[in-house]
């Protein structure tokens, strides 16, 4: 009889928390590629993102997570470098308040953009990113303060990945206050991982073959396209202005040459920085 694998996650703060749907359903479909027995469920408490890469690298807990990358993470963990959402976390666009559009309707530069100040999480790699790229960042410990900061006018703009946030404007705490800036993005090279611990090269194995078996069959972009292309036409990147940043936390290793990897708005308006 074969073995079963074990694979557990950390639990999100609010059950069905939608961000979680797509890379869970990912990973179920690299599981199901390899044709192992496997179960896969969440850790019995909750874990804030700071708290699951603290336990993963420790092998406590949880036994795989999925995260954005950067130089730390990946001499703590080990990663799977394949891009889980094809780099979409990279393609960020703004929640802000109810009337702020006039602000940055202004906005025509990258220098005008730094003027205004974002909001992002203290552990978060993009606040980083933000930071080495000029910004004054205002830096909370959870995405939920994140919105609230904006709300109270302590930060102008809160950059969310495109894969977030019209599952956000549903909310309706966060749809009363918030909405969409209508013309700007910004995007920086990064990708979400699945990353297991450092010891665990058997299982990154086993989810990378599932992975790499979804992408030659097809059933990768397929799972990919029909979670986010509504949301792609929706946000309309190829009309927005799009700032592109540096990321001088992107490790060495991550496969930006492979272009099936990655999605690339068709023509986006590029600026001219």
């Amino acid at each position: 009889m074969s073995a079963t694998w074990s694979l557990t996650y950390p639990r999100p703060i609010e059950e069905g928390d939608l961000r979680d749907e797509y890379p869970l359903a990912l990973l179920t479909l690299a599981l199901e590629k390899t044709g192992v027995k496997y179960s896969l469920l969440p850790s019995e408490r909750i874990l804030l993102q700071g708290k699951a890469l603290r336990q993963l690298k420790e092998n406590r807990e949880i036994n795989v997570m999925w995260s954005m990358t950067d130089l730390q993470r990946e001499r703590d963990l080990l990663p799977i470098r394949i891009p889980i959402g094809k780099g979409l976390i990279g393609w960020r666009v703004f929640l802000i308040a109810k009337n702020a559009q006039p602000l940055f309707d202004d906005v025509t530069s990258l220098q005008d953009l730094i003027t205004l100040n974002p909001v992002q999480g203290e552990e978060w790699p993009d606040t980083k990113i933000l930071q080495a790229n000029g910004f004054n960042v205002v830096t909370v410990k959870d995405h939920k303060r994140g919105f609230s900061a904006v709300t109270t006018n302590r930060a102008h703009f809160f950059p969310r990945s495109v894969i977030e946030i019209l599952q956000e404007l549903k909310i309706p705490s966060i749809a009363n206050e918030l909405m969409l800036e209508a013309n700007l993005a910004i995007h920086y090279p990064t990708a979400m991982y699945f990353f297991v611990n450092k010891g665990n090269t058997t299982l990154a194995r086993l989810i990378e073959t599932g992975l790499q078996r979804a992408i030659v069959d097809g059933s990768f972009d397929a799972l990919f396209l029909s979670s986010y292309e509504e949301t792609l036409k929706r946000l309309d990147l190829d009309n927005r202005r799009v700032f592109h940043l540096e990321n001088p936390s992107l490790p060495e290793l991550t496969p930006i040459e492979d272009k099936k990897l990655w999605y690339y708005p068709e023509q986006p308006r590029e600026t001219t920085e």
